[in-house]
């Protein structure tokens, strides 16, 4: 990525060509870490005595301070660390699925300093999972030794409807969860940004992962349920509606019936959804276990690889299901680039990848790399921290905040 070059201030005021050049230096800091002086001068392009001026300033306004020194190793007076103070702000990323709620709490620079995980009983009091959630949130802060919370980011599957900002789910998806984000907002009083859950594992994925080459891929999600990110020219695309990548929905060959506006039923969620993985592993004879068809499905084709002949013709036979949604959403968007995301897809890793890509090029004459996703952990996890960390350095570095 090429950084943006310092404001020379030739048609803006000095105090303005300060406050661009401010920001610049911050945005360096955020992404190479500390820097001594000498370095900000190298990246920003500005004198040295403006770069002093400039620490100072950022200094004064409690942004950065000394965090070390530079040069141990060598004679001569050692250069000072200058760093972004990771405690100026904390953030909050909320992970919310049909079976459980998973939090994390991370400083200004997207260090985790708490997480939590609370189980949730689809068919249990939704009211009483609403206000559990948010209290494993804040002790989950208070554990921490967090005061108050900047940013939170929620991440959930259903549409955000970018006008209003507001969740509607769909196919059978909870109703608690757009009450939790209405209690969020109620109960904590910070700003509560919602999201798509996939759009989330993209940015994670983008920033951490397997695409940090790229600015245009999509983001094949396989678990639970399947969906789609889209990033085109480094931006996400979430559609008119907020359902841009609702790939579930996708009228597919080879199901029983086509979906409908209540449920994905017949679309491309049943034949990559974990149920129907952990129905193909049986058929071929592999065996299956667990309660959870998410957990079961990852399991059995992580295992594939290592199950023998078994194993390869499964891998095979979800290569190909995969491949029918990967095409539909390449022959439209041409992306270049697919990630397969999610449970099934970061467990079926190369081996999964390669037959799809296989696949995809029998099927399209547009040239398609397949990467396994990259982020360990919860990508979703990561993609809102990362969400809510940028909003609060927007906030925070903004001149005069």
């Amino acid at each position: 990525m090429t950084a943006p070059r310092a404001y020379s201030g030739r048609t803006a005021s000095p105090r303005t060509a300060r406050a661009i050049n401010d920001r610049l230096a911050l945005e360096f800091l955020q992404r190479e870490g500390p820097l001594t002086a000498t370095q900000l001068k190298g990246l920003t392009g500005l004198s040295r005595p403006s770069v002093a001026d400039l620490v100072d300033r950022l200094q004064d306004a409690g942004l950065i301070a000394v965090v070390g020194e530079s040069g141990a190793d060598r004679r001569g007076p050692n250069a000072r660390l200058y760093g972004i103070v990771a405690d100026l702000a904390h953030l909050a990323a909320v992970d919310v699925r049909t079976h459980s709620v998973a939090i994390e709490v991370a400083d200004l620079l997207g260090r985790t300093v708490g997480s939590a995980v609370l189980p949730v009983d689809p068919h249990g009091d939704p009211g009483r999972t609403v206000k559990r959630s948010v209290a494993l949130l804040e002790r989950t802060a208070h554990d921490a030794h967090v005061r108050s919370l900047h940013t939170i980011a929620v991440g959930a599957p259903g549409l955000v409807d970018p006008a209003t900002g507001e969740l509607r789910a769909t196919g059978q998806l909870p109703a608690w969860h757009s009450a939790l984000v209405a209690e969020l907002r109620r109960r904590i009083n910070v700003p509560v940004i919602l999201e798509n859950e996939v759009n989330l594992a993209a940015v994670a994925e983008q920033r951490l992962g397997a695409v940090r080459d790229k600015d245009t891929f999509v983001l094949l999600w396989l678990g639970h349920g399947v969906g789609a990110a889209v990033m085109l020219d480094g931006v996400l695309r979430r559609g008119s509606s907020g359902g841009a990548g609702e790939i579930g929905f996708l009228p597919v060959p080879g199901t029983f019936q086509l979906p409908n506006a209540t449920g994905c039923e017949g679309g491309f969620h049943t034949l990559a959804g974990s149920a129907a993985v952990c129905a193909l592993a049986r058929a071929h004879g592999m065996t299956v276990t667990g309660d959870d068809d998410a957990a079961a499905a990852e399991a059995v084709v992580a295992r594939a690889p290592a199950d023998g002949k078994h194993g390869e013709v499964f891998l095979d036979a979800l290569a190909a299901r995969i491949a029918i949604g990967a095409a539909a959403v390449c022959s439209v968007l041409d992306p270049g680039c697919v990630v397969l995301a999610g449970e099934v897809g970061r467990a079926g890793g190369a081996a999964l990848a390669t037959r799809v890509a296989d696949r995809l090029a029998g099927m399209s004459p547009l040239r398609t790399e397949v990467r396994p996703g990259a982020v360990t952990g919860s990508a979703v996890l990561r993609g809102a921290v990362l969400t809510a960390m940028d909003a609060a350095q927007d906030a925070l570095f903004e001149p005069g905040a």
